[in-house]
Protein backbone atom coordinates (compact mmCIF):
# COMPACT_ATOMS: atom_id res chain seq x y z
CA UNK A 1 0.00 0.00 0.00
CA UNK A 2 0.91 3.39 -0.74
CA UNK A 3 1.84 5.60 2.19
CA UNK A 4 1.87 9.95 2.31
CA UNK A 5 3.30 11.03 5.01
CA UNK A 6 3.39 7.52 6.83
CA UNK A 7 -0.24 7.42 6.45
CA UNK A 8 -1.85 4.61 4.13
CA UNK A 9 -3.73 5.78 1.00
CA UNK A 10 -6.74 4.87 -0.86
CA UNK A 11 -6.11 3.58 -3.97
CA UNK A 12 -9.56 3.44 -6.85
CA UNK A 13 -9.22 1.13 -9.83
CA UNK A 14 -5.29 2.41 -10.57
CA UNK A 15 -1.92 1.93 -8.69
CA UNK A 16 -1.86 5.83 -8.87
CA UNK A 17 -2.16 6.98 -5.59
CA UNK A 18 -4.83 9.41 -4.92
CA UNK A 19 -3.56 13.37 -4.98
CA UNK A 20 -3.93 14.44 -1.49
CA UNK A 21 -3.61 18.32 -0.01
CA UNK A 22 -0.53 19.00 2.08
CA UNK A 23 -0.79 17.45 5.55
CA UNK A 24 -2.50 18.70 8.36
CA UNK A 25 -3.21 17.39 12.13
CA UNK A 26 -6.81 18.37 11.36
CA UNK A 27 -6.85 16.87 7.33
CA UNK A 28 -5.57 13.72 9.08
CA UNK A 29 -7.68 13.44 11.52
CA UNK A 30 -10.64 14.15 8.80
CA UNK A 31 -9.49 12.43 6.19
CA UNK A 32 -8.10 9.12 7.71
CA UNK A 33 -10.75 8.56 10.87
CA UNK A 34 -11.43 5.25 9.51
CA UNK A 35 -11.49 1.46 11.27
CA UNK A 36 -9.62 -0.87 9.70
CA UNK A 37 -11.51 -4.33 9.65
CA UNK A 38 -10.03 -6.81 12.20
CA UNK A 39 -11.13 -10.00 14.29
CA UNK A 40 -12.74 -8.18 16.54
CA UNK A 41 -14.81 -5.97 13.96
CA UNK A 42 -17.89 -4.16 14.32
CA UNK A 43 -19.84 -7.01 11.70
CA UNK A 44 -18.36 -9.87 14.07
CA UNK A 45 -19.98 -7.45 17.41
CA UNK A 46 -23.41 -6.94 15.50
CA UNK A 47 -23.00 -10.77 15.11
CA UNK A 48 -23.01 -11.35 18.72
CA UNK A 49 -25.47 -8.82 19.32
CA UNK A 50 -28.30 -10.44 17.18
CA UNK A 51 -28.06 -13.92 18.77
CA UNK A 52 -28.92 -12.17 22.02
CA UNK A 53 -31.94 -11.81 20.51
CA UNK A 54 -32.38 -15.58 19.92
CA UNK A 55 -35.06 -16.59 22.40
CA UNK A 56 -34.38 -20.38 22.46
CA UNK A 57 -31.27 -20.40 25.33
CA UNK A 58 -33.87 -18.12 27.37
CA UNK A 59 -36.54 -20.91 27.10
CA UNK A 60 -34.53 -23.33 27.85
CA UNK A 61 -33.68 -21.87 30.82
CA UNK A 62 -37.12 -21.26 32.11
CA UNK A 63 -38.16 -24.51 31.11
CA UNK A 64 -34.98 -26.64 33.04
CA UNK A 65 -36.29 -24.66 35.67
CA UNK A 66 -40.15 -25.19 36.03
CA UNK A 67 -39.13 -29.03 35.47
CA UNK A 68 -36.93 -28.85 38.54
CA UNK A 69 -39.62 -26.87 40.58
CA UNK A 70 -42.49 -29.88 38.96
CA UNK A 71 -45.98 -28.81 40.51
CA UNK A 72 -44.75 -26.68 43.89
CA UNK A 73 -46.04 -23.13 42.85
CA UNK A 74 -44.73 -22.03 45.75
CA UNK A 75 -40.56 -23.30 44.10
CA UNK A 76 -41.62 -21.63 40.77
CA UNK A 77 -42.53 -18.25 42.58
CA UNK A 78 -39.11 -18.55 44.13
CA UNK A 79 -37.09 -19.52 40.57
CA UNK A 80 -39.20 -16.81 38.86
CA UNK A 81 -38.05 -14.13 41.23
CA UNK A 82 -34.68 -15.40 41.44
CA UNK A 83 -33.73 -15.97 37.26
CA UNK A 84 -34.91 -12.33 37.04
CA UNK A 85 -31.48 -11.12 38.40
CA UNK A 86 -29.74 -13.52 35.38
CA UNK A 87 -32.43 -13.62 32.63
CA UNK A 88 -33.70 -11.01 30.15
CA UNK A 89 -37.49 -10.82 31.62
CA UNK A 90 -37.73 -7.75 29.67
CA UNK A 91 -36.69 -8.72 26.13
CA UNK A 92 -38.61 -12.12 26.18
CA UNK A 93 -41.74 -11.33 28.22
CA UNK A 94 -43.46 -12.62 25.80
CA UNK A 95 -41.55 -15.76 25.91
CA UNK A 96 -41.62 -16.05 29.41
CA UNK A 97 -45.53 -15.76 29.99
CA UNK A 98 -46.05 -18.02 27.16
CA UNK A 99 -43.83 -20.61 28.79
CA UNK A 100 -45.83 -20.37 31.91
CA UNK A 101 -49.37 -20.88 30.71
CA UNK A 102 -49.24 -22.92 27.54
CA UNK A 103 -46.01 -24.80 28.47
CA UNK A 104 -43.66 -23.49 25.73
CA UNK A 105 -43.69 -20.33 22.62
CA UNK A 106 -47.42 -20.31 20.73
CA UNK A 107 -47.07 -19.90 17.00
CA UNK A 108 -49.93 -17.64 15.55
CA UNK A 109 -53.21 -19.18 16.62
CA UNK A 110 -52.49 -20.25 19.70
CA UNK A 111 -50.75 -23.82 18.66
CA UNK A 112 -47.51 -24.60 20.30
CA UNK A 113 -44.16 -24.73 18.36
CA UNK A 114 -42.73 -27.81 17.78
CA UNK A 115 -39.26 -26.80 17.45
CA UNK A 116 -38.86 -25.74 20.77
CA UNK A 117 -38.32 -27.19 24.25
CA UNK A 118 -41.57 -27.45 26.25
CA UNK A 119 -42.70 -27.90 29.74
CA UNK A 120 -45.11 -30.47 31.83
CA UNK A 121 -45.63 -27.60 34.29
CA UNK A 122 -47.78 -24.59 33.62
CA UNK A 123 -51.29 -23.29 33.80
CA UNK A 124 -52.81 -25.72 30.67
CA UNK A 125 -51.38 -28.68 32.25
CA UNK A 126 -52.39 -27.75 36.06
CA UNK A 127 -56.20 -29.23 37.66
CA UNK A 128 -59.25 -27.15 36.39
CA UNK A 129 -60.77 -26.17 39.56
CA UNK A 130 -60.57 -22.59 41.28
CA UNK A 131 -58.11 -22.95 44.04
CA UNK A 132 -55.32 -24.34 41.75
CA UNK A 133 -56.14 -21.07 39.53
CA UNK A 134 -56.01 -19.12 42.89
CA UNK A 135 -52.53 -20.24 43.29
CA UNK A 136 -50.98 -19.61 39.68
CA UNK A 137 -52.61 -16.01 39.92
CA UNK A 138 -50.42 -15.43 42.89
CA UNK A 139 -47.57 -16.98 40.97
CA UNK A 140 -48.29 -14.35 37.98
CA UNK A 141 -48.93 -11.51 41.18
CA UNK A 142 -45.46 -12.52 42.66
CA UNK A 143 -43.78 -11.98 39.67
CA UNK A 144 -44.97 -8.71 38.53
CA UNK A 145 -45.14 -7.22 42.06
CA UNK A 146 -40.94 -8.19 41.76
CA UNK A 147 -40.25 -7.12 37.98
CA UNK A 148 -43.09 -3.93 37.91
CA UNK A 149 -41.78 -3.74 33.92
CA UNK A 150 -43.44 -7.00 33.13
CA UNK A 151 -47.22 -5.47 33.89
CA UNK A 152 -47.84 -3.82 30.32
CA UNK A 153 -45.86 -6.77 28.72
CA UNK A 154 -48.41 -9.26 30.74
CA UNK A 155 -51.71 -7.12 30.19
CA UNK A 156 -50.62 -7.56 26.32
CA UNK A 157 -50.29 -11.79 26.54
CA UNK A 158 -53.79 -12.21 28.87
CA UNK A 159 -55.01 -10.26 25.06
CA UNK A 160 -53.16 -12.04 22.79
CA UNK A 161 -54.36 -15.26 24.43
CA UNK A 162 -58.08 -14.13 24.46
CA UNK A 163 -57.45 -13.98 20.83
CA UNK A 164 -56.08 -17.11 20.62
CA UNK A 165 -59.14 -19.19 22.50
CA UNK A 166 -60.00 -21.27 19.31
CA UNK A 167 -56.39 -22.58 19.27
CA UNK A 168 -56.82 -24.03 22.63
CA UNK A 169 -59.18 -27.00 24.14
CA UNK A 170 -61.93 -26.21 25.83
CA UNK A 171 -60.07 -27.24 29.55
CA UNK A 172 -57.26 -24.90 28.36
CA UNK A 173 -60.08 -22.49 27.46
CA UNK A 174 -61.84 -23.06 30.96
CA UNK A 175 -58.23 -22.13 33.17
CA UNK A 176 -57.26 -19.24 31.30
CA UNK A 177 -61.07 -17.58 31.93
CA UNK A 178 -60.95 -18.75 35.62
CA UNK A 179 -57.11 -17.03 35.93
CA UNK A 180 -57.92 -13.89 33.99
CA UNK A 181 -61.19 -13.55 36.50
CA UNK A 182 -59.05 -13.75 39.62
CA UNK A 183 -56.33 -11.14 38.16
CA UNK A 184 -59.34 -9.20 37.22
CA UNK A 185 -60.36 -8.97 40.60
CA UNK A 186 -56.95 -8.48 42.04
CA UNK A 187 -56.22 -5.56 39.59
CA UNK A 188 -53.37 -7.11 37.90
CA UNK A 189 -55.22 -6.48 35.12
CA UNK A 190 -57.23 -4.29 33.10
CA UNK A 191 -61.03 -5.06 31.92
CA UNK A 192 -59.92 -3.42 28.87
CA UNK A 193 -58.80 -6.96 27.80
CA UNK A 194 -62.11 -8.04 27.61
CA UNK A 195 -61.67 -5.96 23.60
CA UNK A 196 -60.60 -9.33 22.65
CA UNK A 197 -63.23 -11.30 23.42
CA UNK A 198 -65.17 -9.05 21.02
CA UNK A 199 -63.28 -10.67 17.70
CA UNK A 200 -66.03 -11.53 15.54
CA UNK A 201 -65.08 -15.29 14.73
CA UNK A 202 -64.67 -15.70 18.72
CA UNK A 203 -68.19 -13.79 18.66
CA UNK A 204 -69.31 -16.12 15.80
CA UNK A 205 -68.65 -19.40 17.07
CA UNK A 206 -69.72 -19.19 20.70
CA UNK A 207 -66.37 -19.03 22.45
CA UNK A 208 -66.27 -15.88 23.53
CA UNK A 209 -69.94 -16.27 25.73
CA UNK A 210 -68.72 -19.14 27.07
CA UNK A 211 -65.65 -17.72 27.87
CA UNK A 212 -67.20 -15.08 29.89
CA UNK A 213 -69.48 -17.37 31.52
CA UNK A 214 -66.19 -18.74 33.32
CA UNK A 215 -64.45 -15.39 33.67
CA UNK A 216 -67.43 -13.63 35.43
CA UNK A 217 -68.11 -16.01 37.94
CA UNK A 218 -64.72 -16.19 39.27
CA UNK A 219 -64.76 -12.64 39.08
CA UNK A 220 -67.82 -12.35 41.05
CA UNK A 221 -66.79 -15.05 43.51
CA UNK A 222 -63.22 -12.53 44.57
CA UNK A 223 -65.32 -10.05 44.46
CA UNK A 224 -69.14 -9.03 43.85
CA UNK A 225 -70.95 -7.25 40.97
CA UNK A 226 -70.65 -4.01 42.18
CA UNK A 227 -66.79 -4.08 42.38
CA UNK A 228 -67.09 -5.85 38.74
CA UNK A 229 -69.89 -3.16 37.59
CA UNK A 230 -67.54 -0.57 38.51
CA UNK A 231 -64.28 -2.08 36.39
CA UNK A 232 -66.60 -2.34 33.50
CA UNK A 233 -67.01 1.64 33.54
CA UNK A 234 -64.00 2.25 34.07
CA UNK A 235 -62.94 0.99 30.52
CA UNK A 236 -66.50 1.62 28.97
CA UNK A 237 -67.38 -1.59 28.84
CA UNK A 238 -70.82 -1.63 30.80
CA UNK A 239 -72.91 -0.81 27.66
CA UNK A 240 -70.99 -4.05 25.49
CA UNK A 241 -71.38 -6.83 27.21
CA UNK A 242 -74.26 -7.56 24.63
CA UNK A 243 -71.62 -7.71 21.41
CA UNK A 244 -70.56 -11.32 23.31
CA UNK A 245 -72.91 -12.45 21.48
CA UNK A 246 -74.06 -12.51 17.00
CA UNK A 247 -75.67 -9.80 16.10
CA UNK A 248 -78.89 -12.29 15.62
CA UNK A 249 -78.82 -13.27 19.29
CA UNK A 250 -78.23 -9.61 20.82
CA UNK A 251 -81.55 -8.93 22.98
CA UNK A 252 -81.91 -8.36 26.23
CA UNK A 253 -84.07 -11.66 26.45
CA UNK A 254 -81.24 -13.85 24.90
CA UNK A 255 -78.39 -12.56 27.43
CA UNK A 256 -80.62 -12.51 30.62
CA UNK A 257 -81.67 -16.11 29.95
CA UNK A 258 -78.17 -17.23 28.94
CA UNK A 259 -76.68 -15.66 32.07
CA UNK A 260 -78.94 -16.63 33.99
CA UNK A 261 -79.26 -20.26 33.25
CA UNK A 262 -75.13 -20.38 33.32
CA UNK A 263 -75.84 -19.12 37.25
CA UNK A 264 -74.98 -15.48 36.35
CA UNK A 265 -78.29 -13.91 37.61
CA UNK A 266 -76.43 -10.42 38.64
CA UNK A 267 -74.40 -10.06 35.99
CA UNK A 268 -77.79 -11.13 33.40
CA UNK A 269 -79.78 -7.86 36.12
CA UNK A 270 -76.41 -5.36 35.51
CA UNK A 271 -76.69 -5.94 31.76
CA UNK A 272 -80.09 -5.51 31.44
CA UNK A 273 -80.50 -2.09 34.03
CA UNK A 274 -77.49 -1.00 31.81
CA UNK A 275 -79.72 -1.43 28.64
CA UNK A 276 -82.32 0.18 30.15
CA UNK A 277 -80.22 3.63 30.99
CA UNK A 278 -78.72 3.38 27.23
CA UNK A 279 -82.47 3.25 25.98
CA UNK A 280 -83.40 6.17 28.45
CA UNK A 281 -80.44 8.11 27.19
CA UNK A 282 -81.79 7.67 23.53
CA UNK A 283 -85.30 8.19 23.98
CA UNK A 284 -84.60 11.60 25.88
CA UNK A 285 -81.82 12.87 23.00
CA UNK A 286 -85.39 12.19 20.65
CA UNK A 287 -87.25 12.96 22.74
CA UNK A 288 -85.94 16.77 23.31
CA UNK A 289 -85.38 16.17 19.38
CA UNK A 290 -88.79 16.32 18.48
CA UNK A 291 -90.04 19.22 20.94
CA UNK A 292 -87.22 21.22 19.36
CA UNK A 293 -89.04 20.93 15.98
CA UNK A 294 -91.94 21.65 17.27
CA UNK A 295 -93.61 17.72 16.88
CA UNK A 296 -97.57 17.65 16.88
CA UNK A 297 -98.11 16.37 20.61
CA UNK A 298 -100.25 13.51 19.56
CA UNK A 299 -97.69 11.95 17.28
CA UNK A 300 -95.00 12.61 20.20
CA UNK A 301 -97.07 10.52 22.87
CA UNK A 302 -97.56 7.58 19.95
CA UNK A 303 -93.83 7.45 19.86
CA UNK A 304 -93.28 7.56 23.39
CA UNK A 305 -95.75 4.71 24.16
CA UNK A 306 -93.94 2.76 21.83
CA UNK A 307 -90.39 3.17 22.96
CA UNK A 308 -91.79 2.65 26.56
CA UNK A 309 -93.25 -0.90 25.24
CA UNK A 310 -89.81 -1.56 23.42
CA UNK A 311 -87.67 -0.88 26.12
CA UNK A 312 -90.11 -2.44 29.00
CA UNK A 313 -90.28 0.74 31.17
CA UNK A 314 -92.69 1.37 33.47
CA UNK A 315 -94.93 4.56 33.38
CA UNK A 316 -93.10 6.21 36.83
CA UNK A 317 -89.82 5.66 34.73
CA UNK A 318 -90.98 7.68 31.39
CA UNK A 319 -92.95 9.90 33.19
CA UNK A 320 -89.22 11.34 35.01
CA UNK A 321 -87.91 10.94 31.42
CA UNK A 322 -90.33 13.07 29.91
CA UNK A 323 -90.29 15.57 32.43
CA UNK A 324 -86.42 16.49 31.73
CA UNK A 325 -86.95 16.46 28.01
CA UNK A 326 -89.94 19.04 28.60
CA UNK A 327 -87.66 21.02 31.21
CA UNK A 328 -84.06 20.91 28.95
CA UNK A 329 -85.77 21.96 25.69
CA UNK A 330 -85.92 25.45 26.63
CA UNK A 331 -83.42 28.19 27.28
CA UNK A 332 -84.54 29.50 30.63
CA UNK A 333 -84.63 33.10 31.44
CA UNK A 334 -82.46 33.82 34.27
CA UNK A 335 -84.32 36.65 36.13
CA UNK A 336 -86.07 34.73 39.18
CA UNK A 337 -89.57 36.85 38.79
CA UNK A 338 -89.82 36.51 34.81
CA UNK A 339 -88.42 32.42 34.70
CA UNK A 340 -91.76 31.22 37.03
CA UNK A 341 -94.31 33.13 34.32
CA UNK A 342 -92.19 30.96 31.89
CA UNK A 343 -92.03 28.20 33.02
CA UNK A 344 -96.09 28.29 33.46
CA UNK A 345 -96.95 28.77 29.79
CA UNK A 346 -94.07 26.36 28.77
CA UNK A 347 -96.16 23.56 30.94
CA UNK A 348 -99.07 24.60 30.22
CA UNK A 349 -97.93 23.45 26.35
CA UNK A 350 -97.08 20.15 27.73
CA UNK A 351 -99.51 19.65 29.85
CA UNK A 352 -101.31 16.68 27.13
CA UNK A 353 -98.25 14.57 26.67
CA UNK A 354 -97.78 15.10 30.70
CA UNK A 355 -101.02 13.68 31.65
CA UNK A 356 -101.07 10.86 28.36
CA UNK A 357 -98.40 9.66 31.42
CA UNK A 358 -99.64 10.09 34.53
CA UNK A 359 -102.84 7.86 34.58
CA UNK A 360 -101.15 5.72 38.27
CA UNK A 361 -100.82 7.41 41.32
CA UNK A 362 -97.48 6.05 41.85
CA UNK A 363 -96.74 8.16 38.04
CA UNK A 364 -97.50 11.44 39.88
CA UNK A 365 -96.40 10.68 43.16
CA UNK A 366 -92.77 10.36 40.53
CA UNK A 367 -93.92 13.46 38.84
CA UNK A 368 -94.28 15.60 41.80
CA UNK A 369 -90.74 14.28 43.36
CA UNK A 370 -89.23 15.62 39.75
CA UNK A 371 -90.22 18.79 39.79
CA UNK A 372 -89.53 19.03 43.61
CA UNK A 373 -85.83 18.33 42.36
CA UNK A 374 -85.91 20.25 39.28
CA UNK A 375 -86.81 23.61 41.60
CA UNK A 376 -84.30 22.89 44.35
CA UNK A 377 -81.33 22.28 42.25
CA UNK A 378 -82.02 25.03 39.72
CA UNK A 379 -81.88 27.83 41.99
CA UNK A 380 -84.35 30.34 40.11
CA UNK A 381 -86.93 27.91 40.64
CA UNK A 382 -86.97 28.03 43.97
CA UNK A 383 -90.46 29.72 44.09
CA UNK A 384 -92.02 28.39 41.01
CA UNK A 385 -92.85 25.38 43.09
CA UNK A 386 -96.19 26.03 44.01
CA UNK A 387 -97.19 27.50 41.11
CA UNK A 388 -95.95 24.80 38.91
CA UNK A 389 -98.26 22.16 41.06
CA UNK A 390 -101.08 24.46 40.55
CA UNK A 391 -100.95 24.52 37.02
CA UNK A 392 -100.16 20.42 37.33
CA UNK A 393 -103.39 20.13 39.00
CA UNK A 394 -105.98 22.56 37.08
CA UNK A 395 -104.57 20.54 33.91
CA UNK A 396 -105.65 17.11 35.71
CA UNK A 397 -101.61 15.99 35.11
CA UNK A 398 -101.68 15.65 39.16
CA UNK A 399 -104.84 14.68 41.23
CA UNK A 400 -105.63 15.84 44.86
CA UNK A 401 -105.01 12.17 45.98
CA UNK A 402 -101.49 12.22 45.00
CA UNK A 403 -100.51 16.14 46.11
CA UNK A 404 -102.32 15.12 49.44
CA UNK A 405 -100.09 12.20 49.96
CA UNK A 406 -97.06 13.86 48.45
CA UNK A 407 -97.36 16.25 51.70
CA UNK A 408 -98.34 13.82 53.90
CA UNK A 409 -96.14 10.78 53.51
CA UNK A 410 -92.83 12.33 51.12
CA UNK A 411 -89.17 12.49 52.78
CA UNK A 412 -87.84 15.39 53.94
CA UNK A 413 -85.14 15.99 51.23
CA UNK A 414 -84.34 18.36 48.95
CA UNK A 415 -85.61 21.41 50.04
CA UNK A 416 -89.03 20.16 50.60
CA UNK A 417 -89.14 21.20 54.14
CA UNK A 418 -89.83 24.84 52.21
CA UNK A 419 -91.76 23.62 49.67
CA UNK A 420 -94.16 22.37 52.06
CA UNK A 421 -94.24 25.71 53.42
CA UNK A 422 -95.43 27.28 49.98
CA UNK A 423 -97.81 24.17 49.19
CA UNK A 424 -99.10 24.90 53.19
CA UNK A 425 -102.33 27.56 51.92
CA UNK A 426 -102.85 25.37 48.58
CA UNK A 427 -103.10 22.28 50.79
CA UNK A 428 -105.51 22.93 53.02
CA UNK A 429 -108.01 24.51 50.38
CA UNK A 430 -107.35 20.94 48.75
CA UNK A 431 -108.56 19.71 52.31
CA UNK A 432 -111.42 21.89 52.93
CA UNK A 433 -113.05 20.91 49.20
CA UNK A 434 -112.02 17.81 49.34
CA UNK A 435 -115.05 17.30 53.14
CA UNK A 436 -117.21 20.00 51.47
CA UNK A 437 -117.19 16.88 48.51
CA UNK A 438 -117.48 14.37 50.87
CA UNK A 439 -120.33 16.19 53.19
CA UNK A 440 -122.74 16.90 49.98
CA UNK A 441 -122.15 13.30 48.57
CA UNK A 442 -123.76 12.68 52.72
CA UNK A 443 -126.55 15.00 52.27
CA UNK A 444 -126.94 13.30 48.73
CA UNK A 445 -127.36 9.89 50.30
Amino acid sequence: MTHYNGCPVIQLFSTQALELPPPTHKTVRHHFNLQVTTQNSPVQTRTHEKERFDPTQFQESIVQGLNQTGSDLEAVAKFLDASGAKLDYRRYAETLFDILVAGGMLAPGGTLSDDMTRTEFCLFTANEDLETMQAYAQVFNKLIRRYKYLEKGFEEEIKKLLLFLKGFDESERNKLAMLAGILLANGNISASILNSLYNENLVKEGVSAAFAVKLFKSWIYEKDINCVACSLRKVGMDNRLMELFPANKRSAEHFSKYFTDAGLKELADFARNQLSIGARKELQKELHEQMARGDPQREIIAYTREEMKKAGLSEQAMISIIWSSVMSCVEWNKKEELVTEQAIKHLKQYSPLLKAFTSQGQSEISLLVKVQEYCYDNIHFMKAFQKIVVLLYKADVLSEEAILKWYSEGQQNKGKGMFLEQMKKFVEWLKNAEEESESEEDEAD
